[in-house]
């Protein structure tokens, strides 16, 4: 299905498969099914057995799913699966914001609504980008590996921020927040990329956080505890500002 065009007119198909395993996590599933195999072939049970579901969590961990996005040049989707645990309004990262000497202005530095999205080591770890555009920065800032839903992770914890500009100029930053558990953050794509919506730009080991800014003007569409599907689910609609209530039930 990956790449077929679909529509709401009934074209295209669907069908469940078993997810696809994304490279970066194969090399650890073949380590830990490696040792799991010479346990049981020393007759260590006590080693072999823990090994063995430990290989099925890590292909759990680094399932990449095909997701369908729609073609919306009108919204901004999450860029992440996860639960929104924030939704603020802040300055966003002097990074993104600074000029870095490339030329390309950055955001503007005043508030506009953060969203925040918790990846739990359940969910998939495949971050997508969340309009279509030209990365103009990727920033890497080692730090901290306090709990990703710490408000102050934003600031403390390592992280990588993206810059992605649409050809009519509006411009979304997010930014990959590493967690409590989480050791790395790996990018797909780089300063100067042309990006798609939807596309994978990256993904983060092993529970963490990332955090979108808003375009100013534009107001969330989703609600605190709500989950998100990245590629999928509509965070908000460029210049749109509605007031949402929801039920929690």
């Amino acid at each position: 299905m990956s790449g077929e065009i679909v529509d709401n007119r009934g074209r295209g198909t669907a069908g469940w498969s078993w997810p696809s395993v994304h490279p970066e996590g194969r090399k650890f599933a073949l380590i830990a099914a490696g040792l799991s195999a010479g346990a049981a072939v020393m007759a260590w049970e006590t080693f072999a057995w823990p090994l063995a579901f430990l290989t099925l969590g890590i292909l759990a961990f680094f399932r990449d799913p095909v997701r369908v996005t729609p073609r919306d040049d009108r919204s901004v989707f999450a860029p992440a699966d996860g639960l929104i645990t924030q939704i603020q309004k802040v300055a966003p990262p002097r990074e993104l914001c600074a000029d870095d000497g490339s030329g390309v202005r950055g955001l503007p530095d005043a508030p506009v609504t953060r969203i925040s999205i918790f990846m739990s080591v359940f969910d998939v770890h495949i971050n997508r980008s969340p309009i279509a555009g030209t990365v103009r920065r990727v920033i890497y800032i080692p730090g901290k590996f306090l709990n990703a839903d710490l408000d102050k992770a934003s600031e403390e914890n390592e992280r990588q921020h993206f810059l992605v500009e649409r050809t009519d100029g509006v411009q979304v930053g997010f930014t990959q927040i590493a967690g409590l558990v989480a050791r790395r953050i790996v990018p797909f794509a780089k300063g100067g990329d042309i990006v798609a919506l939807g596309q994978r730009i990256g993904l983060i080991r092993f529970g963490s956080r990332v955090d979108v800014y808003l375009p100013a003007g534009t107001e969330p569409k989703v609600l605190m505890g709500q989950k998100t599907v990245a590629g999928e689910t509509v965070l908000a609609e460029i210049g749109q500002a509605p007031m949402i209530e929801g039920v929690a039930q």
